[in-house]
């Protein structure tokens, strides 16, 4: 496992000795044990490994949609995790499940307001998530009638008119095409710049995770536990052919691979 220097940051959300346990048709099992995770506000970690290893689990657990084993301990801003915290937004892969087809795209940014702030901040808060994805000009729009890249980042707008401090993204771009999904990555860098969110980011892309992180973990077991944290050092903003073509980026990429490879082939 490789060493990290402590972090002097307050943390975002941690887990101590995480451990959950599921019903399956042979009876329970146990899919985590042991997971320590601390992450620091403003960072973005990305979770990796195999198939089955639990990496959706351990983002339900930290967003309090799943209660792990009783002598597990999840915080939140320092606080204990019970139920969904204020401030943590889930973004997930299936966009189109996702949002409201009868509802224009502002109304669906908007869903998370309703009831919750005036008609004039939530209009303007709409606006402002809506630029920040750079779909501004499609607030009248349904979203059948968008891409599917757009219709990602309509759920990602609305995730940020709430203005959470953590963004739980469980492969948020995986269905995408290449083209869009790079693109979406680099909107979701200027996002996390400008509004200094924490992200903990699912993702089975190596190069995805590589290329926006500043950490990288590797869930591994039966259960899992985490067995592999590495930094990513390379400079932001980041370029998607100047930064994947550095030393620093392919050799990072080949240790990842080799961390999460089956070593039954």
């Amino acid at each position: 496992m490789t060493t990290l220097t402590a972090r002097p940051q307050t943390a975002a959300c941690e887990c101590r000795g995480v451990s959950v346990q599921l019903d399956s048709s042979e009876g329970p099992r146990r899919i985590l044990a042991g997971v320590d995770l601390q992450v620091a506000e403003g960072e973005f970690v990305s979770v990796m490994g195999r198939s089955g290893t639990g990496k959706t689990t351990l983002l339900r657990v930290l967003g309090g949609l799943l209660a792990p084993t009783p002598d597990s301990h999840v915080l939140f801003h320092g606080e204990p995790v019970d139920g969904p915290p204020e401030g943590a937004v889930f973004v997930f892969q299936n966009y189109a499940a996702s949002l409201l087809p009868w509802r224009t795209v502002e109304r669906n940014v908007a869903l998370g307001l309703e009831g919750k702030v005036a008609k004039r901040e939530m209009t303007a808060r709409t606006a402002e998530a809506l630029t920040m994805v750079g779909l501004a000009d499609r607030a009248k729009d349904y979203p059948w009638r968008l891409s599917g890249g757009m219709q990602q980042r309509v759920q990602l707008a609305r995730a940020l008119a709430v203005r959470p401090s953590v963004l739980l993204m469980d492969e948020p771009f995986g269905a995408l095409d290449a083209m869009t999904k790079g693109a979406l990555q680099d909107e979701l860098q200027r996002v996390q710049e400008r509004t200094g969110a924490t992200v903990l980011f699912v993702t089975h892309d190596i190069d995805e995770a590589v290329y926006l992180s500043d950490r990288i973990v590797v869930l591994d077991g039966t259960p899992a536990s985490i067995t592999e944290q590495m930094e990513v050092a390379l400079p932001r903003p980041r370029d998607q052919l100047a930064s994947k073509e550095m030393p620093a980026f392919l050799k990072l990429r080949r240790a990842v691979y080799d961390a999460i490879a089956d070593p039954h082939g």
